[in-house]
């Protein structure tokens, strides 16, 4: 197949690109040109920028685009515009942050979508997901029929630009007392790039359209099982201490960035309570698999430290960790 990605030098796109090469595909990229250039000379790269100059697509002709770089609405009906003529399949990676709320477990793919309060809004940053739902409509509108609208969990593994994931097992590598955050036994759920980028091929190839939850795994992770099984990938004495809800809100601890995968439910997160316990069985029933998280723990600690003097943009500084866990300690006695 002669496929477009737009985007495909960065995390997803990388792993994209990788993926379809190794399948045989003929693959383009569409980039500015300001990131890994150089990394696939195998490649076609064409330049351009989605917000204007689309000039360098014109006349060609794909059996397949992948779109992992659509935010705002009005540049991905201007991309779906000028590719309509010139594909025969959308795909659109999207995100479970479409959802209007997470108020109950088990989110399916029918579940209503955000709004926005203002329509014109194209702030991504407090936008994100109600940004991303227009931007499914876009694309719905301009390729009815023949567009697959995928929408990924928290996307993890090697080249994570995030460090939402990578902050544990590096954490739990170092050892000593780790503070872990929340109930024991709350669900968490993500997905290995590696893991969505071949399932996402491969509903290319079979040429799928529709919506698609995609994160994973196929069964019900905690936060112990996923802290305990970095402990056991990276052989850490690490000892985690178990901080309440409660005890770190008050505390002014940041859910979701600065404790990665905590998601307390309680104050601003409410509508986020079970965002973490979404329905994937749709994508499972067709063929979205799973490496072990031992696999993926490994690898994203092995990538992560190749990297040198690097700020995380996720995770708690060792300082306000020492303190939050002093401060326990105070209050439990």
């Amino acid at each position: 197949m002669r496929i477009l990605i737009l985007g495909g030098t960065v995390f997803l796109g990388y792993h994209l690109v990788q993926n379809a090469v190794k399948a045989g595909h003929d693959v383009t990229i569409f980039t500015r040109g300001k990131t890994n250039v150089d990394l696939f000379p195998e490649v076609e790269m064409l330049m351009g920028d989605r917000d204007g100059n689309l000039a360098s697509l014109a006349g060609r002709r794909w059996d397949a685009v992948i779109d992992t770089s659509g935010y705002v609405p009005r540049v991905v009906r201007d991309s779906v515009k000028l590719l309509a003529d010139l594909t025969e399949q959308y795909t659109f990676i999207s995100s479970i942050s479409v959802y209007r709320d997470f108020l109950k477990p088990g989110t399916d793919e029918n579940y209503p979508v955000g709004e926005l309060e203002d329509p014109s809004t194209e702030d991504v940053a407090s936008s994100y997901g109600q940004l991303k739902a227009l931007c499914e409509q876009e694309v719905e509108a301009g390729m009815p029929g023949r567009a697959l609208l995928i929408r990924p969990g928290l996307i993890v593994g090697p080249q994570d630009p995030t460090d939402r994931f990578t902050y544990w097992p590096a954490r739990i590598s170092k050892g000593g007392s780790v503070l872990a955050p929340g109930h024991l036994d709350a669900s968490v759920q993500f997905i290995d790039v590696r893991d969505l980028a071949e399932w996402t091929i491969r509903m290319v190839e079979a040429r799928k359209t529709g919506v698609y939850n995609a994160t994973g795994p196929d069964h019900r992770l905690t936060m112990q099982d996923l802290l305990e099984q970095c402990k056991e990938v990276t052989n850490s004495d690490a000892k985690l201490t178990w901080l309440s809800h409660d005890f770190l809100l008050r505390q002014g601890a940041g859910p979701w960035i600065e404790l990665p995968l905590w998601i307390p439910g309680e104050g601003d997160t409410e509508k986020m309570a079970y965002m973490l316990s979404v329905n994937v069985d749709k994508a499972i029933s067709d063929g979205l698999t799973f490496r072990s998280l031992a696999e993926t723990i490994q690898d994203t600690l092995a990538w992560d430290k190749t990297r040198v003097n690097v700020t995380r943009k996720a995770g708690m500084t060792a300082e306000k960790e020492s303190q939050l866990l002093m401060a326990w300690k105070t209050e439990a006695n």
